[in-house]
Formats: structure tokens, sequence, C-alpha cells
């Protein structure tokens, strides 16, 4: 059993930013595909990023590209988020997944594991 706990969320101003953790217990997140979803207020779960298993690049959702970057830290058995340049459309609940295929989260938006999620809200 794979346990993940979010932290890192909060309210930031338009143009900040925030990083994400998601510490994983009970196995290495290297063995899982690793990434993170949203869900904002009367909205869908959207795919925001991932890292893929077998490892190999990330892969990010076209609305975050180049302000949002994955990436994990195998001593600590972490995986983070770092979001800069932030707008109010990121404002979501984020959740750390993790999944035995890529494609459980990068296609259908949703893991095999979650955490409770963390909240963040960007002000304009």
């Amino acid at each position: 059993q794979v346990q993940l706990v979010e932290t890192g969320g909060g309210l930031v101003q338009a143009g900040g930013s925030l990083r994400l953790s998601c510490a994983v217990s009970g196995r290495a997140f290297s063995a899982y595909a690793m990434g993170w979803l949203r869900q904002a207020p009367g909205k869908e779960r959207e795919f925001v990023a991932v890292i893929p298993w077998p490892a190999g690049g990330t892969y990010y959702a076209d609305s975050v590209k180049g302000r949002f970057t994955i990436y994990g830290d195998n001593a600590k058995n972490a995986v983070y988020l770092q979001m800069n340049r932030l707008k109010p459309e990121d404002t979501a609940v984020y959740y750390c997944a993790a999944a035995q295929t890529t494609q459980t989260i990068l296609i259908r938006s949703t893991g095999d594991y979650w955490g409770q999620g963390t909240q963040v809200t960007v002000s304009s």
C-alpha cells in the first residue's frame, strides 16, 4: 500500500510561486508513474504533470507548460511541483497521484493511489 501526503498549498498573488510536496510512503515512488492533478470548483479533475514510469522525461498540460516543473527526490522519496508565474485560473485543489501506468495519470486524469489534496488559491 502506498500513502501520499501533499503539503505546500496556500494563497498567493498572481505572478507568484509555490512549491507543492508529495511525501510517499510504503514504496519507492520510482516504482510508479507519479503525477499531479487538480480540480477547480465546478470543474472536472484535470491532468497537470507526470513523471512517467518507466522514468524518462516529464509531461505537462499545455496550460502549465513552461511555468510548472515536476521532479522527484529519491533520497526523500518525495515528488514536487514547482509552480511559477501563477495565474488565477490555477486556483484548485491539487492532488498527488501514483499509478502503475503513465496513461492512468496522463490520459485518464486519475491514479491508483491518491493524497488528500492541498488547496492552491491565486488572487488577481
